[in-house]
């Protein structure tokens, strides 16, 4: 079995889920299989079907008859659930964060603490890398990509940073990257920077934003009603399309009125803020600083 992190909120978003013991359950984010496990012990004749599109995911599955696995990313969920008769479904789970298991092995190319290819793919199988992008995206591209998924302030100078270093030779390794823009790192915050750079590298090689957008408007038709979706996000691009999505049904955040006023959203918000862990949690688990959880009920 490999090391993966420990579920952050699990029980938590467990709860969220009100998990009927002859529910159908989907667990849209497997990795180490924490949020199955315990969905699993409070189902009976119920149904679990899981999504992952890492192959270390395979060697956590639980030997389990209620259980389904699906080797494909989220995005992918109607189709197959369809094509497994299970639709509609009682509840959605998903917690997008990276597993720590992918951060500690350098080969994956994820952690900025390790020397290793700049790959970042959570499937393997596809092509385009963090190489890719980092050796043929023009500067605006760049740009675009620094700032809308990791909010970086000299996005601009960083882009151009890059595209002057790899006039000379193309940058494929962590440590290649490091240096090639260390001297426009702001040394007092240079980790959380470096991590930053990363996170949007990340989002761009997985087309990350899209497959939630494909998720969560997928799991409008996928749900019965009263049934719930949990998102678990950790970073504020992806918890504002979660927010808006959940809000209003759509991913601007407008809701809708019928002729009298009346709003007009697919899901009622089990709270409006979100939930985020306690002191106690974000301690024991460092994962855990960024994480928010929203819960929604669709109508």
């Amino acid at each position: 079995m490999q090391m993966y992190h420990k579920a952050v909120l699990l029980k938590e978003a467990v709860e969220a889920l009100e998990v009927k013991p002859d529910g159908i359950y989907v667990d849209a984010t497997f990795g180490g299989g924490g949020h199955s496990t315990e969905i699993l012990k409070k189902l009976e004749r119920g149904k679990l079907f899981a999504f992952d599109q890492d192959e270390d995911a395979l060697q956590n599955l639980p030997n389990d008859e209620r259980f389904t696995f699906i080797p494909q990313n989220f995005r992918f969920m109607k189709n197959f659930l369809k094509a497994a008769g299970a639709v509609p479904v009682n509840g959605i789970l998903a917690d997008l964060g990276v597993s720590s298991h992918q951060f500690d092995v350098a080969e994956r190319g994820f952690s900025t603490r390790y020397n290793g290819p700049l790959d970042m793919r959570m499937n393997r199988k596809q092509h385009k890398t963090a190489a890719d992008i980092i050796n043929s995206y023009e500067t605006n591209e760049l740009i675009r990509i620094f700032k809308q998924y990791a909010d970086i302030n000299n996005a601009k100078k960083l882009a151009e940073t890059i595209v002057n270093a790899r006039t000379n030779k193309n940058i494929n390794t962590i440590e290649e990257l490091k240096n090639a823009i260390k001297h426009i790192v702001p040394k007092s915050i240079e980790n959380k920077y470096l991590a930053q750079v990363f996170q949007a590298l990340r989002i761009e090689v997985n087309d990350e934003l899209e497959a939630l957008r494909n998720l969560l408007s997928q799991s409008l038709d996928m749900l019965k009603p009263n049934g719930r979706l949990v998102v678990l996000t950790y970073h504020s691009a992806e918890d504002r399309i979660v927010k808006n999505y959940m809000r209003a049904g759509n991913f601007e955040g407008e809701i809708q009125k019928d002729f009298f006023g009346n709003p007009l959203s697919p899901f009622r918000l089990i709270s409006k803020k979100p939930m985020v862990p306690n002191k106690e949690e974000i301690e024991n688990n460092h994962r855990a600083r960024s994480a928010k959880m929203r819960i929604a009920e669709k109508i």
